[in-house]
């Protein structure tokens, strides 16, 4: 059947698919497809498209989706044979095995020459295809192919991968792009992905279909996201020798902020063994209703991850797996606790995307990657649901780009082509986080002795449990680890329905209120407010809510004929507080609020 006739045929089918819609085609996929599955397959059937961007949140079912749509092509000879481009070798050789499930074989292990006659096509990686793009050009000259591009976000037109991409599959049939994260932090175009010019100017990705976090959790295919953020004093050395302290989560300047983080992530304080035995106690729990449950720590290199692994060890009792990189035997050692029932496995930043473990449902965030492509990428290892009602639990440290983008989850993005600088900006915001991403995916993760270079020491570290992040809102007073606050968040059931698990936080938080009440003020030996009145802000937002108070106050001095100071010293008599030069980020908020009302009664 040629493309025409085939387009023909299905289109006149394709509002009237049924729910085993896979089952039509002869290797057949599932025994039911979710719905955003079917309905990205319609809309595929129906318009017949070279190019098809599906944008499916990390944990959705893109895998089946493209190999139910792959089953069809090759059925109704709109193609010959596959080409999976996948990011890692390990992921390649699940998408071969995922193929061979469904009667489709996918050689994972091919370099060169003819393909043997049992195979419906090749999976190869990213870097594969980069070193010999000719070899694979020809191969999809040769035949009518469908290539699915895994995770396209990887292959931006300046980079080596994207002009090998452009060139090896320019010639294809069909091409499938498939992302979970669909923005890159640089602006380089991403090959077969259409932009899309907005009212604003600005050029922007578009999907041709759409399935995001809020939509799927609304479905019961991922799980609630609970996230515990942990705060705490850090003291470190600068190359200078000036010694620092400072506590995480308090407004600072960039480099301070990177520095106290990595003070809270040295294996060596306290911090970390305080998070992961915090994060232990929750696997526990959760374990009682998912007996499988398994939890993660992305760390950030090879030294980290093995002390890591040695504090698991005394603080559990148990061996964690360790992942120290990419090569078969990672690859051996994540497939190995993938089908095991062990509580820990330890990894290297580059396990974040695409390693399928369902029954990861604890994380913690261990390393000081701060781009959101990252951090969703590491989020979804764990938003996978099996069935209704699990929930998946995060720890991070306190630091405002990780909490925002905890506050971000629902929200969808596009890749962003064109970033005008504003007036008086310098650079870009994301121009650093291309260059987190590169180190983030080598291939290999080895020392490369950059560590020993920077001027920087961590001397000790305490850990403060901070709060809890759900659905965009924040819950909980600040407690020590051990204590009675602490545990009300960590033994929160590992099955509930997103609204129940919005109400218990509610419920934690209000009795936590209530028991501080009744304690002497001399008692409270922790900042004793609830989460959503201290507000995690970055020194430059500090500053600017400062200059927004001085502001206010200045237009209200010509309004009333009252001296700056005079207004400044009444503010703090009616709302409070310290000096404005050391008021929170709530407190400058209270305050500018309290002025506005003042200007409102004059007029």
């Amino acid at each position: 059947m040629s493309t025409t006739a085939a387009a023909s045929s299905s289109s006149s089918h394709s509002h009237h698919l049924s729910p085993a819609f896979p089952g039509r085609a002869p290797w057949g996929t599932a025994s039911k497809l979710r719905a955003w599955q079917q309905g990205a397959m319609e809309k595929y059937v129906q318009e017949q498209p070279r190019d098809f961007l599906a944008v499916a949140t990390p944990g959705a079912g893109k895998t089946t989706f493209a190999l139910t749509l792959a089953s069809w092509l090759l059925h109704h000879h709109v193609v010959q044979q596959v080409t999976v481009v996948a990011p890692t070798e390990h992921l390649k050789k699940q998408w071969a095995e995922a193929a061979a499930r469904i009667g489709i074989r996918l050689d994972p292990e091919y370099s060169a020459g003819p393909l043997g006659r049992e195979y419906h096509g090749v999976a190869v990686t990213y870097a594969g295809v980069g070193v010999r793009p000719m070899l694979h050009r020809n191969r999809v000259e040769q035949r009518k192919t469908l290539v699915i591009l895994d995770e396209i976000h990887h292959a931006g037109d300046s980079k080596s991968w994207g002009e090998a991409c452009l060139e090896a599959f320019e010639p294809a049939t069909r091409r499938l792009a498939l992302t979970g994260t669909p923005f890159r932090s640089d602006t380089n175009p991403i090959p077969f992905v259409t932009y899309e010019e907005g009212a604003d100017g600005i050029r922007r990705s578009a999907a041709d279909y759409t399935y995001g976090y809020g939509s799927a959790l609304a479905d019961g295919v991922v799980r609630p996201v609970i996230f515990l953020s942990y705060s705490g004093n850090m003291r470190w050395r600068t190359k200078a020798g000036d010694e620092i302290a400072a506590r995480l989560g308090e407004p600072m300047t960039k480099d301070a902020v990177s520095q106290a983080w990595r003070t809270a992530l040295d294996p060596r304080g306290e911090w970390m063994p305080s998070v992961l035995r915090a994060a232990d106690q929750r696997l526990t729990e959760v374990r009682k209703s998912i007996p499988d449950a398994g939890a993660l720590v992305i760390a950030s290199d090879q030294d980290s991850a093995r002390a890591y692994a040695k504090l698991i060890r005394e603080i559990t009792g148990h061996r964690a797996t360790l992942v120290l990189s990419d090569d078969a035997g990672a690859s051996d050692r994540i497939d190995e606790f993938s089908n095991n029932e062990d509580r820990w496995m330890v990894a290297v930043r580059m396990v974040s995307e695409g390693v399928d473990v369902p029954r990861l449902a604890v994380g913690v965030y261990a390393t000081t990657i701060s781009t959101p492509l990252f951090f969703a990428q590491a989020v979804g290892r764990f938003v996978r649901s099996r069935r209704r009602g699990e929930t998946a639990s995060v720890f991070l440290p306190t630091v405002p780009d990780l909490l925002s983008f905890a506050g971000e989850m629902e929200r969808e993005r596009d890749h962003v082509l064109d970033k005008p600088k504003k007036d008086g900006e310098a650079e870009d915001p994301y121009a650093e986080s291309e260059k987190e991403m590169e180190e983030a995916n080598r291939e290999n993760d080895e020392d490369t002795g950059e560590q020993d270079m920077l001027p920087f020491e961590a001397l000790e570290s305490d850990a403060v449990f901070d709060r809890v992040m759900y659905n965009g809102a924040e819950f909980g007073m600040q407690a020590h680890p051990g204590s009675e606050e602490e545990q009300d968040y960590l033994g929160i059931p590992g099955l509930l329905e997103p609204e129940q698990v919005q109400l218990l936080l509610q419920k934690r938080q209000a009795r936590q209120i209530a028991h501080s009440r009744k304690k002497p003020d001399a008692e409270a030996d922790l900042l004793e407010l609830p989460a959503e009145r201290r507000p995690v802000v970055t020194h430059k937002e500090l500053m600017e809510l400062r200059r927004q108070l001085n502001t206010m106050v200045g237009a209200y001095v010509h309004q009333s004929g009252k001296p700056h100071g005079v207004i400044h010293n009444e503010l703090r008599r009616v709302c409070g507080g310290p000096p404005s030069a050391e008021c929170t980020a709530g407190q400058l908020r209270q305050r500018i609020a309290k002025v506005q009302e003042w200007a409102t009664r004059m007029k």
